[in-house]
């Protein structure tokens, strides 16, 4: 029989970050797709089992969700390495892109089919038959115009298909996809939570609960600021910029390209060259190692200003804010940028989350909070229903 089985998928413009279960497996696969054929080549095919199911992911999708059914796709590291790869673009709407819900449900499907749940899932004749709760999120804009409520009945009441084709180790296998419930979390808010709650549903931070805050995190494509009073997020008072770091990562990868001639497969690795501890800002040219500085300064400099005007314009009509937290994978390409603007400027009371991990899984460690708390308060719900029902 199949038992559901709690996700939590942060679908970042960047990557998905997802956690399952009782924290017993997480995932995080760039967010890139690339339209393919069934039969893709495979250098050594017969050594395909012994590869990485995460650096050949290769499916069909079939999903009344989508709006184009059916498609064969690469996705993650393996899409990146296409002419035809794509990212999302500026603009664009988590709940209404195809992208968000093949990248979900391949996310989805790399868990049912772990060895790991053969004893949750049932599998008869190479067809995983999962079932999920799943707790998930959509930036503050678009919570505010209620397309969460889409988003969700899109995912609810539907059988949702990824069938695995030339992936290393899953190859012929078939995942069918049901929800037993779905949560959709405005972004900010679920920011919040994860600062003042721990994995039990418990108040861990005491001192900043009734503290009236900021939280802006910084994506690829947006920006949501939440602020923060009397324990809840002020929907009046919270807001969704079309700012992210993406045309910025963009804007690095095609200046490497024109002036060294080395193009880079995805946003992914621009980030990476930001960010790595070791030979920061540095890449291989020809074999040589070759600063970038001059770029990623130069552009990261310009989209941190505009992110530090976001803050200023909001603390301004906010001025009894305490502090504000940057989070998200933006804040962690920015961290130093913004520290450098604020000393020098306003010196607002703002805070970093100087653990990388800790910052970029932030969303998704929220949204398991939150659906775990969900599940809790479910099952008390549940005996209490059926003792009313027995007394009738």
């Amino acid at each position: 029989m199949t038992q559901t089985r709690i996700a939590a998928v942060d679908v970042g413009n960047d990557s998905i970050k997802a956690i399952f279960g009782d924290l017993d497996y997480e995932l995080n696969i760039p967010n890139v797709i690339a339209r393919d054929t069934e039969d893709r080549p495979v250098i050594g095919i017969e050594e395909l089992d012994s590869k990485n199911p995460l650096e050949g992911i290769h499916v069909r999708v079939h999903s009344p969700a989508l709006n184009e059914n059916g498609v064969i796709y690469r996705v993650g590291s393996l899409a990146a390495k296409s002419n035809n790869s794509t990212e999302l673009d500026p603009g664009s709407s988590k709940s209404e892109e195809d992208q968000t819900l093949v990248m979900l449900f391949t996310t989805l499907a790399l868990d049912a089919v772990r060895k790991e749940n053969e004893s949750a899932f049932t599998k008869k004749n190479n067809v995983v038959d999962a079932s999920y709760l799943l707790g998930t999120g959509l930036p503050l804009r678009e919570a505010k115009e209620g397309r969460d409520a889409g988003y969700r009945s899109k995912l609810l009441g539907s059988v949702h298909q990824v069938e695995f084709l030339v992936t290393p180790k899953y190859q012929g296998i078939k995942v069918n996809i049901n929800f037993e419930d779905v949560k959709v979390y405005p972004e900010g808010f679920a920011a919040f939570i994860n600062l003042v709650m721990d994995n039990d549903g418990k108040i861990t931070n005491k001192d900043l609960i009734d503290k009236r805050i900021i939280i802006q995190d910084i994506g690829g494509l947006s920006t949501d600021i939440a602020v923060i009073k009397n324990r809840t997020v002020d929907d009046d008072k919270a807001q969704g910029f079309n700012l992210g770091v993406s045309e910025s990562l963009e804007a690095i990868r095609d200046e490497i390209l024109s002036k060294h001639g080395v193009e880079l497969d995805s946003r992914s690795d621009v980030v990476e060259i930001i960010t790595k501890k070791n030979d920061r800002n540095h890449i291989m040219v020809k074999g040589s190692r070759t600063s970038v500085h001059d770029i990623t300064d130069r552009i990261l400099l310009e989209l941190a200003k505009k992110q530090y005007r976001l803050l200023r314009n909001v603390w301004q009509k906010n001025s009894q804010t305490e502090i504000c937290y940057f989070v998200g994978g933006g804040s962690n390409v920015l961290k130093d940028y913004l520290k450098t603007l604020n000393n020098n400027l306003e010196g607002y009371n703002i805070d970093f989350f100087e653990n990388e991990k800790e910052s970029i899984w932030m969303m998704a460690n929220a949204y398991y909070k939150l659906v775990k708390d969900f599940e809790r308060r479910s099952k008390k719900a549940k005996p209490a229903k059926e003792t009313s029902k027995a007394t009738n």
